[in-house]
């Protein structure tokens, strides 16, 4: 039984992302590991090539503008890598996404599993979403909690709109539980680098007037809030970000006086979530990009 890893990636270095952190979190359970490397303004390219795994391939791509509609172009990337994967499975990992060193004996056990049972076509990670940092992360409705991440090889899945999740022949895969957490380390990043990674990324989803329209200031560094309101993280780190985490943590600063409100913020919101996750223990009308089973094996 072999796994695949894959991913996509494009000015990684220079928008923050903790790209090579993301590929060495799973590369010990991978067998290769393909990723496409937008030709772009930085050294993301370099940095890929120095971990210096032959394990690793890279499929160097100029992205196409045209594909700048509704994230398109993220899962065009996504599809030329997972192309290529050669695996059983192919175990997808964005480029701020970690997957701590704890899950990587689970995540294989799953796959091993599940390798004869064809009605799986997937495996379904919870997700823990970091914010201002490294120590709070978020809890309320409006952010998802769980996303594909393994798929089975060889039967036609294909990355979804945005690259959020798959598709097969236009529908929801049909996944079992991974029983493994997604680290994602997409909103913790200085002020400033944080803003321009969600300028870039407004701008792989919307034309520019909407762009301009919404970052009015592209100056003014990005405004976490004052974090009051968010859940404290009592775990611990993949080991593979602890020298990203020590260079970072101190160019984050929060104030605690900030005013900024983000929709996670709203009472209503808190209040619905509460409600739903201590109480009801379901969300309501939730999206899910997913069909879950559990199969008798």
């Amino acid at each position: 039984m072999k796994i695949s890893g894959f991913s996509f990636v494009r000015n990684g270095i220079q928008l923050g992302y903790p790209v090579t952190e993301a590929i060495r979190s799973i590369l010990p359970i991978c067998h290769e590991f393909v990723i496409t490397v937008g030709k772009g303004e930085d050294d993301t390219l370099e940095r890929i090539q120095a971990i210096n795994d032959p394990k690793i391939k890279i499929i160097e791509t100029e992205w196409d503008t045209s594909l700048f509609v509704k994230g398109a172009i993220n899962a065009y990337q996504t599809n030329i890598a997972l192309k290529e994967c050669t695996g059983d499975w192919c175990f997808y990992v964005q480029a701020d996404e970690v997957v701590h060193e704890k899950y990587l004996p689970v995540v294989r056990e799953k796959c091993e599993k599940y390798l004869e049972v064809p009605e799986v076509e997937g495996l379904l990670f919870d997700y823990i979403h970091f914010w201002g940092g490294f120590d709070k992360y978020q809890w309320t409705r409006n952010w998802y909690r769980a996303e594909v991440r393994v798929v089975r090889n060889h039967i036609g899945v294909e990355s979804f709109q945005s690259a959020q999740g798959f598709r097969l022949d236009g529908r929801k895969l049909k996944v079992a539980r991974a029983d493994a957490y997604i680290y994602h380390y997409g909103w913790s990043r200085p002020p400033m680098t944080m803003k321009k990674k969600k300028i870039a990324l407004d701008s792989l989803h919307h034309d520019k007037n909407w762009v301009s329209e919404h970052n009015p200031k592209p100056e003014k560094p990005f405004d976490y809030g004052n974090l009051k309101n968010c859940a404290d993280f009592k775990g611990t780190h993949p080991a593979v970000m602890k020298d990203f985490i020590e260079r970072t943590r101190d160019l984050i600063p929060i104030d605690p006086k900030s005013k900024a409100k983000h929709t996670h913020d709203k009472f209503w919101v808190r209040l619905l979530s509460w409600i739903e996750n201590n109480i009801l223990h379901h969300r309501i009308g939730e999206w899910r990009n997913y069909i879950l089973i559990k199969p008798k094996v």
